[in-house]
């Protein structure tokens, strides 16, 4: 039986982790940050918190025999995707990610692309705003260098402590997000400009899609490099690697 441990925190990690949980041949084990109070219950044994680096992690692997390492993070969790390509190096383990495609603009999208958080606030100007914060509770905190603006900000979890600004509304949700309910926020909050990680996926999509449609702005945070390892774009595609990997050519007569 082989040991697979999935670095989680994403939808895909919780459904890769399913598809392989009723399997004989495997053993599957779902990391979680633990960023989440509330996370969604999965169907694996899942462990919650750091390794403490690629150091930490690549302990944990030799201690527990694991067999193979699978990224399946968050796009942006660019420092956990790392820390996992080196501790499979030392270890001399297998490693799969899923790398999810990020949003392609189309016709009437009205992107600005930044880097980083820090060039999004700047993005946003001088004059007074009222913007749509879809980044998550980890990331606004650099919002309160632009004071002047009116904050709708949503995230899984509540935002503590509450930011230091004079104008910010908090909204606890968990996608998916329909288009049609983000037409409705949009219109009901007068947002005239969205702040946005290129998350791509359908389930958070629900947002661009309706700022497309009503004209608004939306500032797109860029995409953070990742390490170069055999990676597939959907859960279906990574199973059948993972498939390939427990079961070898030769065991399966092909």
């Amino acid at each position: 039986m082989k040991k697979i441990l999935i670095l989680g925190g994403t939808t895909e990690a919780r459904q890769l982790a399913g598809k392989l949980a009723d399997r004989a041949d495997c053993s599957v084990t779902l990391s979680m940050a633990g960023r989440t109070e509330s996370p969604v219950a999965q169907g694996v044994p899942v462990r919650t918190g750091g390794f403490g680096g690629a150091d930490g992690l690549a302990a944990y692997l030799r201690a527990t025999r694991t067999d193979l390492l699978i990224d399946a993070t968050h796009p942006y969790a660019a420092r956990i995707s790392a820390n996992a390509a080196r501790a499979a190096r030392e270890t001399g383990m297998p490693i799969l990610a899923l790398r999810r495609p990020g949003w392609k603009a189309v016709d009437g999208d009205r992107w600005v692309l930044v880097d980083n958080v820090a060039d999004a606030v700047r993005a946003l100007g001088i004059a007074p705003r009222r913007v749509f914060l879809a980044l998550g509770r980890q990331e606004v905190a650099a919002f309160e260098a632009a004071p002047q603006h009116h904050y709708l900000i949503r995230s899984v979890d509540p935002v503590e402590p509450k930011l230091t600004l004079p104008n910010a509304e908090y909204l606890l949700a968990r996608g998916p997000f329909r288009e049609a309910d983000e037409d409705a926020l949009l219109r009901d909050h007068h947002i005239d400009a969205v702040v946005s990680k290129n998350s791509g996926g359908e389930a958070t999509y629900g947002k661009i899609a309706a700022a497309r449609a009503l004209g608004i702005e939306v500032v797109v945070v860029s995409r953070p490099a990742l390490p170069d390892v055999p990676s597939a774009e959907t859960v279906e595609a990574l199973a059948a690697m993972v498939d390939h990997f427990v079961r070898p050519v030769d065991e399966r007569g092909v």
